[in-house]
C-alpha cells in the first residue's frame, strides 16, 4: 500500500512511517525534516500544505491507497495557524484526494472537537477546537471513505497496545505510539470508513476494537 502521511515530521507522523516503512510517504514543510522521515523507511517529499495549490498536492496523491491528515499548528502556534494547518490544510488534502480518485482518508481530529469550547480555555484553543471541527465537518461532506480519529491528550509514553475506541469516551490519556497503531489498524479495516471515533488508553487489545467495528 501507498500511504501519504501530511504532517509527516509530526510525532505521531513519525511511528505511523516506522510501521509502514516503504509504503509511506510523508509531507514535510521543512527541507531540513526530509532526513528524520527517510530514517523510518518512508519517502519524503517537500510540500508546504499552507502554501501548495490544489493541483500540485494532487499529482503527489495520485495512485496512492489512502491519504492520513496527522498535520497541526503545534504548540506555541497563534489562532491564525489553527486555521491554515488544522483546517485549511485538511480540506487541502481532501480536495487532492477527492480530485485523484483516493477514497480512503484518515483525519486526526482530537477529543473536544465538535463540542462547545471550555470557557476557561484561552483564545487560541478555542481556535483549535473550531478548527478541527470545520476540518470534521467539510470531510463529513465528501464523498470519501472517511475515518475521524479523535485521541484524547497525547503522551509519548511507550505503547501498551490497549485501547478504548468508541464514538464517545471519557476524558483520558493515549500514547502517540497507540495511535498511530490505531490508524495502522484503521487502514486495513475498511468497515470502519465514515465513523467518528475517539480514543484514550483502555484495556481492549487495539485489533478487537478494529475487528469489531
Amino acid at each position: 500500500m501507498r500511504i501519504i502521511i501530511a504532517g509527516g515530521h509530526g510525532k505521531i507522523a513519525l511511528r505511523l512511517a516506522e510501521r509502514l516503512k516503504s509504503g509511506a510517504v510523508g509531507l514535510v514543510r521543512n527541507p531540513a525534516h526530509v532526513a528524520d522521515v527517510e530514517a523510518t523507511g518512508a519517502q519524503a517529499v517537500v510540500c508546504d500544505l499552507e502554501r501548495a495549490s490544489v493541483d500540485e498536492v494532487t499529482r503527489i496523491v495520485e495512485g496512492a491507497d489512502a491519504v492520513v491528515f496527522a498535520a497541526g499548528a503545534g504548540p506555541g502556534s497563534g489562532a491564525a495557524r489553527k486555521d491554515t494547518v488544522d483546517r485549511a490544510a485538511s480540506v487541502l488534502l481532501a480536495d487532492a484526494a477527492e480530485r485523484a480518485g483516493v477514497r480512503r482518508f484518515i483525519q486526526i481530529s482530537g477529543i473536544g472537537a465538535g463540542k462547545p469550547v471550555d470557557p476557561e480555555r484561552d483564545e487560541v484553543w478555542a481556535a483549535y477546537i473550531k478548527a478541527k471541527t470545520e476540518a470534521e465537518e467539510d470531510l463529513r461532506r465528501r464523498d470519501l471513505d472517511w475515518t475521524i480519529l479523535r485521541p484524547g491528550r497525547l503522551t509519548d509514553e511507550p505503547g501498551t497496545g490497549l485501547v478504548r475506541l468508541e464514538a464517545e469516551v471519557p476524558p483520558g490519556a493515549v500514547p502517540r505510539d497507540d495511535v498511530a497503531a490505531v490508524i495502522v489498524a484503521l487502514l486495513a479495516n475498511p468497515g470502519t470508513a465514515r465513523q467518528t471515533l475517539e480514543l484514550v488508553s483502555g484495556d481492549t487489545p487495539i485489533i478487537d476494537f478494529v475487528a469489531t467495528e
